[in-house]
């Protein structure tokens, strides 16, 4: 029952109006929202850890070439190191998402903040296997997967009319990551070498991420059970006209397909300029451009969806982003590069939270704790095989066109996979329109 703002004094109330002496007062009612000030706190400060936690894997890519020359001169082992770290992430999300909900989500930033820590000491050891199981096990699997998946559900439970928006900002953690954190990590490899700069931010992240932890990550307003299906979609239904699972199946396809082209220009652009004769500084610099563009568009992103929805933000973001992609193919000097650079960072920011809200929009609340993780899961997934994939090219060809062509392939799939979910959004909205409650 919603509730009342009272014109004027309290007094008696009846069915559909109140009396004071006699005179008669009319009430009106008020939209309920869990949105506050508060709200948009507990958001930023999520994207501060989401900030820091995912600098960690943008070690690898600064370091690519440094790390190579050390381990035994294969770029798909720091590359593969970076890809294991977003498939732990992505795998660990639906246990972690499990125990978030069990234990609360304060716990499990703090037990994932001092995983990564213990990772990048691993990594840092000299070894190939070091590396591998210290990114692919600690930094992922225990590490990043307790701060991704769990607190893109924990901030969507802060809001319900701009959600997009806030899951947005959210996921500009990662652009505002890299951004931030690669030239630092450039100079700091420059000057102390990958290890010693492996070493000094897992101290560092430490010393960020366990206070504001410990001092905002409070229980959520939105219930995490059952009653929090009231408002949105029912358990059950079907949904774009097809089954749960199968609906569901999709989406997850989409989200793979999407993000193995997307990994290759931030897993490999600093090597890539490189190549070129760029120095690793101007890589550096040009791939916090393309990370900064992500953060300040995924805000644009977040208004749209709000708007025209989860799927068709989807789409429009992959079509952006394919665009880029071929401008990679076709770009080899310094200038282009940032341009295209700048382009690629517009077109593929507002994807990712576009999948979370399209969970949130078709499926129902009590179900985010694990269909959410489950999208972000494949969409790990594509992360890492697509760092991967980049580096296992570029060891055969001996040069990145081929790894970028390959990307190009795997986005006109996503396309058509996208294009008939909004299709039959669509047409569900026709011919089954949605009960307003």
């Amino acid at each position: 029952m919603l509730p009342f703002r009272l014109l004027e004094r309290p007094a008696t109330l009846s069915s559909t109006h109140m009396t004071v002496s006699s005179a008669t007062i009319s009430i009106a009612p008020v939209p309920a929202t869990i949105e506050t000030r508060g709200s948009w706190i507990v958001c930023l400060i999520a994207l501060g850890i989401a900030a820091v936690s995912f600098a960690a894997p943008a070690i690898t890519v600064v370091g690519l070439k440094s790390i190579t020359a050390d381990l035994g001169g294969e770029r798909s082992v720091p590359a593969l190191a970076y890809s294991l770290a977003w498939l732990g992430a992505s795998f660990g999300g639906i246990p972690m998402g499990r125990a978030a909900e069990r234990f609360g989500i304060r716990f499990t930033v703090i037990f994932s903040s001092a995983m990564i820590a213990v990772g990048l000491v691993i990594a840092q050891s000299g070894s190939r296997f070091g590396l591998l199981v210290g990114y692919g096990l600690f930094v992922g699997l225990l590490g990043n997967s307790g701060i991704n998946a769990p607190l893109y559900i924990y901030v969507s439970r802060w809001f319900d009319g701009r959600r997009s928006t806030a899951l947005a900002l959210f996921g500009s953690g990662s652009s505002i990551s890299a951004g931030i954190w690669a030239p630092i990590f450039a100079v700091a490899e420059a000057h102390i070498g990958w290890r010693y700069t492996m070493l000094g931010f897992a101290a560092l992240e430490i010393v960020l991420i366990l206070p504001a932890a410990v001092l905002v990550l409070g229980p959520a307003p939105e219930a995490a059970g059952a009653g929090g299906d009231r408002h949105g979609p029912r358990p059950g239904v079907p949904v774009l006209g097809l089954r749960p699972a199968m609906a569901l199946s999709g989406l997850c396809a989409a989200g793979f397909l999407c993000c193995v082209p997307m990994a290759m220009p931030q897993g490999h652009l600093v090597a890539f300029c490189g190549d070129l004769g760029i120095p690793v500084s101007q890589g550096a610099a040009m791939l916090s451009v393309l990370l900064g563009c992500a953060f300040v568009s995924r805000q644009f992103w977040g208004y749209v969806a709000d708007r025209i929805g989860g799927l068709r933000a989807i789409l429009a973001g992959s079509a952006c982003q394919i665009t880029a992609m071929i401008g990679f193919l076709l770009t080899q000097n310094e200038a282009g590069l940032f341009a295209v650079s700048a382009w690629f960072g517009l077109g593929f920011s507002g994807i990712i939270p576009a999948y979370v809200l399209a969970v949130r929009e078709l499926f129902p609340a009590s179900e985010a704790s694990w269909r959410v993780p489950s999208v972000l899961l494949f969409s790990g997934s594509g992360m890492a095989f697509g760092g991967w994939l980049a580096g296992a090219i570029y060891d055969v060809v001996g040069f990145y066109a081929a790894a970028f062509a390959a990307g190009i392939v795997f986005n006109v799939a996503h396309l058509m996979v996208i294009s008939t979910l909004v299709w039959r959004e669509r047409s569900s909205a026709i011919s089954q329109p949605i009960e307003q409650q």
